[in-house]
């Protein structure tokens, strides 16, 4: 039974029981704590924890779902990959264990032809947690099942929670024996390899308080509504289905495994370290691929620098194995037939994600040269000082800014007999974890309010009365007031606190859009609002400051909106919606937009493109956008299902998780359909202008355009007006002819810089021989001192000359020290003082106590002040001759 029926089977059966059928969410998730979905739960945390009302009682829904924890162990097993899809049926408060476990013992036992899985009820076990009494209970009585394959065990195992106070519950596993040749007998508890776990029932009924780990905490009580959670993984059933040894080697992962050995001319089982890096490519190749389709873009942080470093490891991988040509896009398009049947939307973005990857592999490829030159370099200089191990700072730098892979730093550091310094690089890399951790903590952590207050008064007083797309203004009343240490009952003058309010106008940070500016005002307090969020589902929070009187909790306040921060707010949207489609107009349907950020004034846009927009495509989109704005296309917005807006042709944004309902936004019809919650002008023209001010790289296979909108865009073009005008009133030339005009001072000015340049030449020629014939002997060398100033290469260049004026049948030594806030010693010897054993770099290091160093030829040395410097010149005589008498 291939992979997608598999998926097909579970949704219909659950949906003909009663369970809406949910579409996956993308794989990035709003959720601030996460960068992925990593669990089939993610998309209906809210509901499960009791923040927003569901809108179905029971559900289902097949998620993608992404996990990198343990990135580098990929492939090193085969129980699991980064990229999974979970199976999952819902109950909010609706039905219980007793149907969740007759589901799912129907579903997984019922034959094939009945519309089931077929699996051999006397081959599945079950888990249950050791106080779970009922679920044991249930288990005899709906499935059968005898005691020896229910098996108790304890919290570790068997009792769920989020790891903060919230529901909880204890949890039963069914797990399917494959049999002896895959290990011992004895059920799960004995070997989970040949026991395969295939689906977990969660059942959320008590709520936890603060505690560590996984067990220790309290259990507070019964929760009030009883909720299912379900998760059955779609890989591991679909091996047990396909009678295979592991998720590698199903229908939609075998075939890019053998793809990569077939282009890496290896045999998939034939060695145990191939057998890896071929797992690597296959789990990794399919995760690029969903998380290209689903926007995420390679980048260097964040989402973007998880995307890269699969890509990058698979990359790897297939050079690893031999194959050094680029492979990313014909392994993804062997990926995309695989997975298309179930995701039709990677082959609809098929062009985008081949465009985007074969660029990340591309500037990888050039990583790896650029990385090899530094490895080399470093190597070199490690043996140059008579070292054997390369510090672990280095190949943190390697890894960190170069990306290259510390098992390639290893590999290729041994192979010119230099060993790393892993302790030091280890520290490094745990240095850099502990950041990303406290960034995690500190998104979690919710701002400025802790989001148990928060959701405190979420359940106390319900949503958020939101009239931001309506009203400027509401007559509002106060129903908290937040702050880092708690609730406070009142805020005065200069306090900066956490409203609430029972309505709002104001526009929470969203889909790219800053928040709204405005005012709060009441019978004794005067506000600012500085900041608007919506830190959960149906609460809108905002951050104020008191201006003057005081601020209390019940208080009847007048929330206003700057009307004109919201009209420049609507043009930069709008403007951002036009600017898209003219992209989209002028370079084809792959510019599609991956991330923008607006605000009054100011907009910008990132979308996938390799290599920079010439000057006549960004005067074309421009032109586009501002066609637009003067054809005064409309602006309408319409309310209709996902599958009626997709059908329609609208653009999602990818990091959005949509409702039952998704608000369409339309500029001029289809020519701009987009999915956006944000606030927008009733007419293209009302935007003004649209004027780019800037086209740059913000990663590989990545543009960003910035522009300016309303009045603003107006003054940007303005100041530019002015500029032109000022340069043409300097050269004394027509606008017109600027850039003739331009181009000959330019051609003059580099003409200068060249004689310029053949002057100094000549005159430290002139210096050179000068010097050269004032050498003095020290025993049987003939040694040079001088100074001189300019930029840092001066020395080095005076120094070279001067030895190379010396006579070559007696040692020469030519000693040059750079003045200025940064002096510097360069000592370069000739042949005759290397073969009498002289050596530059242990001249300087002799000179400059241990600092500096180079080649026997030519070395330098600095880090001291001038003074000092000077005195220590002055020993270059004694240290040559010391040298030669040894």
């Amino acid at each position: 039974m291939r992979t997608a029926d598999i998926r097909a089977r579970f949704l219909d059966f659950f949906g003909e029981r009663g369970h809406t059928v949910v579409p996956s969410a993308p794989l990035p998730t709003p959720d601030p704590t996460l960068l992925f979905v990593n669990a089939g739960m993610v998309p209906f945390k809210p509901y499960l924890t009791g923040e927003a009302a569901p809108p179905w009682p029971r559900a289902t829904s097949v998620q993608k779902c992404v996990r990198t924890l343990d990135i580098e162990e990929v492939g090193k097993t085969t129980r699991h990959g980064s990229f999974f899809q979970m199976n999952g049926n819902f109950s909010f408060g609706d039905y219980f264990k007793e149907d969740a476990i007759t589901f799912a013992w129907d579903l997984s036992t019922r034959s094939t032809a009945d519309g089931g899985f077929g699996l051999d009820p006397a081959r599945i076990w079950v888990t249950v947690h050791h106080s779970d009494t009922e679920s044991r209970g249930l288990w005899r009585r709906v499935a059968g099942l005898p005691d020896e394959r229910i098996v108790a065990r304890g919290d570790e195992d068997n009792f769920w929670s989020m790891g903060v106070p919230g529901p909880c519950g204890p949890c039963s596993e069914l797990y399917y024996d494959r049999g002896p040749a895959f290990g011992r007998a004895g059920g799960p508890a004995v070997d989970e390899d040949r026991y395969m776990e295939f689906w977990n029932l969660v059942f959320m009924q008590y709520e936890r308080g603060e505690g560590p780990g996984k067990s220790g905490y309290p259990i507070l009580g019964e929760l009030p509504r009883r909720n299912i959670d379900t998760g059955m993984g779609l890989e591991r059933m679909a091996t047990l289905l396909q009678g295979v040894d592991n998720l590698y080697e199903i229908d939609e992962t075998r075939p890019v495994l053998d793809r990569a050995a077939e282009l890496a001319g290896v045999r998939y089982g034939a060695d145990a370290t191939a057998d890896v890096r071929l797992r690597v490519v296959a789990d990794h190749v399919r995760t690029a691929l969903m998380l290209l389709a689903d926007g995420t873009a390679p980048g260097n942080e964040g989402r973007g620098y998880v995307l890269r470093r699969i890509l990058r490891r698979a990359v790897r991988s297939m050079r690893q194995l031999g194959y050094e040509d680029p492979a990313l896009t014909d392994l993804l398009a062997v990926a995309r037939d695989r997975m298309a049947p179930s995701y039709p939307e990677v082959a609809a973005s098929f062009a985008r994600v081949a465009d985007q990857a074969r660029g990340e592999e591309d500037a990888f490829r050039a990583t790896l040269k650029q990385g090899t030159t530094v490895l080399d370099t470093a190597v070199s200089q490690v043996k140059a000082e008579g070292g054997r191990q390369l510090p672990g700072a280095q190949a943190f730098l390697l890894h960190d800014t170069y990306g290259f892979p510390i098992d390639l730093t290893l590999e290729m550091a041994a192979e010119q007999g230099v060993d790393v310094d892993r302790e030091g690089f280890t520290a490094l890399m745990r240095e850099q974890r502990e950041r990303a951790r406290a960034d995690a903590r500190a998104r979690k952590s919710g701002g400025t309010a802790d989001t148990t207050a928060l959701r405190a008064v979420l359940d106390e007083h319900g949503p958020t009365d939101w009239r931001a797309w309506s009203a400027l203004a509401t007559d509002s009343r106060v129903l908290a007031l937040l702050t880092p240490a708690g609730p406070v009952p009142v805020a005065r003058d200069g306090d900066i606190v956490t409203v609430v309010l029972d309505r709002s106008p104001f526009y929470a940070e969203s889909g790219g859009q800053e928040s709204d500016a405005g005012h709060l005002s009441g019978a004794s307090v005067e506000a600012d609002v500085l900041d608007v969020q919506r830190p959960l589902p149906g609460l809108v929070v905002h951050q104020v400051r008191v201006t003057a009187g005081e601020l209390a909790v019940g208080d009847a306040v007048h929330a206003a909106v700057d009307a004109e921060w919201r009209l420049g707010a609507r043009q930069a949207h709008s403007g951002t919606h036009v600017l898209h489609a003219a992209l989209r107009e002028i370079l084809g349907p792959t510019a599609l937009q991956s991330g923008s950020y607006n605000r009054p004034g100011y907009l910008r846009l990132d979308f996938p493109w390799r290599g920079a927009l010439s000057a006549t495509v960004r005067s074309e989109v421009e032109e586009a956008a501002n066609r637009a704005l003067r054809r005064d296309l409309p602006v309408d917005v319409r309310w209709m299902t996902l599958p009626e807006a997709k059908q329609l042709g609208a653009l999602a944004l990818f990091d959005e998780t949509y409702g039952e309902q998704v608000r369409v936004v339309e500029i001029g019809g289809a020519w701009s359909r987009e999915l956006c919650g944000g606030t927008h002008v009733e007419h293209a023209a009302q935007i003004g202008v649209v004027a780019l001010t800037a086209e740059s790289s913000v990663g590989a296979g990545m543009r960003r355009l910035e522009a300016a909108v309303g009045i603003e865009g107006f003054g940007h073009l303005a100041r530019e007006r002015d500029l032109v005008t000022r340069i043409a009133e300097q050269v004394q030339a027509p606008r017109a002819e600027l850039p003739d005009r331009i181009a000959a001072l330019l051609d003059r000015l580099k003409a200068a810089d060249r004689e310029n340049q053949r002057l100094r030449q000549s005159a430290l020629a002139a210096r050179a021989a000068e010097l050269a014939g004032r050498a003095v002997d020290v025993a049987d060398a003939r040694v040079v001192t001088a100074t001189t100033d300019g930029d840092p290469g001066a020395a080095r260049t005076l120094a070279l000359d001067v030895r190379g004026r010396l006579a070559t049948d007696r040692p020469g030594v030519a000693a040059v020290t750079l003045t200025g806030d940064k002096p510097v010693l360069v000592v370069a010897l000739n042949q005759a003082a290397r073969t009498a054993g002289l050596s530059a770099s242990a001249l300087v290091k002799r000179l400059l106590g241990g600092r500096g160093g180079g080649s026997d030829e030519v070395a330098q040395g600095g880090g001291l002040p001038q003074a000092e410097l000077t005195r220590a010149v002055s020993g270059l005589a004694g240290a040559v001759r010391e040298q030669l008498a040894d």
